[in-house]
């Protein structure tokens, strides 16, 4: 009779127990999970609020310096997570120009990290949407009087489908990212724990089954992510097409 292998029986008592904490809504893993996403949903909604006003902006604005301005733009975009966690930490700590506030090992400096870590990408990919629709229209709304910052601002709600793919996207970044979090906020159970942390703390222990639980609701959480965005683009299509259609029939009853 062929025996099972042990990793085999471990994956699958580790998958079944993980469900089970699932199933049963255990309160420390819904702790964690409602904790991350409140980080996350945070930071995103301060890096939008700054990235993409500034993001449509540099789509539309010409000035000198311009080139410089997005090179460093794209370069903040593949700067590691423990960087900027890094320097965040240096900012809180006691000795640090923003040690004053006291927010080192809490949720606000785990939500400042992560709108660090967001806002260059919600400002590169918010610039590009923009000045792709510049390009396309800038000239025309240009002729009818609108300066940069009115240009800026139309364009963007001409592409609000696609700033919305921004949005979604940097969500995303922000609940999957784990060196920022862990250096600024400590890992500190029932107060700065998150899942990504708390994925890398629990296997590090060998506590699988609420590791592997925490990963199946981050990989939902990422699933669900991307549906959204399908479900966006396809809206804009369909927007698009439409109005395309509504085109066609007016020039063919004229």
């Amino acid at each position: 009779m062929a025996t099972i292998p042990q990793a085999m029986t471990t994956l699958a008592h580790s998958t079944a127990s993980a469900l089970q904490l699932m199933v049963s809504l255990d309160p420390g893993l819904l702790a964690i999970v409602g904790r991350s996403l409140s980080v996350s949903a945070t930071a995103c909604a301060i890096a939008c609020a700054v990235g993409l006003p500034l993001g449509a902006w540099l789509g539309v604005a010409r000035f000198r310096g311009r080139t410089a301005v997005l090179a460093l733009l794209n370069t903040f975009l593949a700067v590691p997570s423990v960087v900027v966690g890094l320097v965040v930490y240096l900012l809180l700590s006691r000795s640090g120009p923003l040690g004053f506030l006291g927010w080192l090992f809490s949720f606000h400096a785990m939500v400042l990290a992560q709108a660090l870590l967001v806002l260059p990408v919600v400002t590169a990919l918010t610039r590009q949407a923009v000045e792709d629709a510049e390009n396309a229209h800038g000239e025309q709304l240009q002729s009818l009087g609108a300066r940069t910052l009115l240009r800026s601002l139309l364009l963007a709600w001409d592409e609000r489908y696609a700033l919305l793919t921004v949005v979604i996207a940097s969500f995303g970044r922000a609940i999957s990212e784990v060196g920022a979090v862990m250096i600024v906020g400590g890992n500190i159970e029932g107060f700065t724990r998150v899942m990504t942390t708390a994925i890398a703390l629990e296997t590090s222990k060998g506590d699988l089954p609420l590791a592997l639980g925490l990963g199946m609701v981050l990989l939902g959480v990422v699933l669900l992510l991307n549906g959204l965005i399908a479900a966006v683009r396809y809206s804009r299509e369909h927007a698009e097409g439409g109005s395309r259609m509504a085109v066609a029939t007016v020039e063919a009853a004229a």
